[in-house]
């Protein structure tokens, strides 16, 4: 399955489907889990230093290596520096903490979790760093509203690529997602799905069933119809067969208007604004 790709703000290209491991406990079943998904055809895999299964996500890595799956160059790598060490220093050692757990070289992609309430700057300073280092492929934010992303942009030398956001038909999210492509920021669902909770939605389902879909497929090709990266998780090789076979159908015009006007505003996260998950 070749999935496709997008082009980053700094010319990089990233699968704009990849496979996400939030609340995956570290463990074997995981790095089996990775392996499995580079073979199906996986090439982005996202974590974050607080998953805590950075080493099992870079164990799987390096079996797919081995094994001769893939290389590492044709591998999109990410994870995120948590909020209880947004420092200049702090980050920069997070950053090498997680190389070390994952036993990498270096990380495509690298993102400041939650903007939190006033770190985040300083944070930004010490990811430029490491990019203008070559140590990082790319640099960018996750969880930033608007006016984040305008206090991040007033100082900043570089731009975030992306900028990863709760996104599903409930929490369209369509405020940040309009000033994202005016700045040239690509945006990146997690939680596509809503932990599942989307599923048994009567319109998704009707959807689904006019293509021969899936719910979840429905879901995730309203995604990429967005043209927003998505990272949908599964520890099961049939859903995650399933979750990548979206380029065989088309959502016409009505059905994202039908996916779009499920918009609730409704969040499965935190709300960014009212969390600043100091610890």
């Amino acid at each position: 399955m070749n999935i496709q790709s997008l082009t980053l703000n700094n010319g990089i290209q990233m699968p704009e489907l990849g496979y996400g491991v939030f609340r995956v406990e570290e463990g074997p079943e995981l790095a089996k889990a990775v392996k499995a998904a580079i073979q199906i055809g996986y090439r982005s895999i996202d974590t974050a230093s607080i998953y805590g299964n950075e080493k099992s996500v870079g164990d799987g890595i390096r079996q797919a290596i081995e094994e001769g799956l893939v290389s590492r160059e044709e591998l999109f790598v990410t994870s995120k520096v948590w909020n209880d060490g947004l420092s200049f220093d702090e980050t920069v050692a997070a950053y090498e903490e997680s190389l070390v757990k994952m036993g990498l070289d270096y990380l495509d992609l690298y993102l400041i979790h939650w903007p939190g309430k006033d770190k985040y700057q300083e944070s930004w300073k010490a990811l430029e760093a490491l990019y203008k280092e070559s140590r990082v492929k790319a640099i960018g934010v996750s969880n930033f509203q608007v006016h984040h992303l305008q206090s991040l942009l007033k100082d900043a030398e570089v731009n975030p690529v992306i900028n990863q956001i709760e996104f599903h038909p409930k929490l369209t999210q369509k405020e940040v997602r309009e000033y994202c492509l005016e700045q040239n920021i690509q945006v990146e669902a997690w939680s596509p799905l809503m932990n599942g909770d989307l599923l048994k939605n009567e319109t998704i389902q009707g959807i689904a069933k006019a293509h021969n879909k899936s719910a979840a497929q429905v879901v995730l090709r309203w995604d990429l119809q967005h043209g927003v990266i998505t990272i949908p998780k599964s520890m099961n090789e049939t859903r995650m067969r399933e979750n990548i076979s979206l380029y065989d159908f088309t959502l016409t015009g009505e059905q994202m208007d039908q996916l779009d006007a499920l918009n609730e505003n409704t969040r499965s996260g935190p709300d960014p604004d009212e969390f600043d998950f100091k610890m």
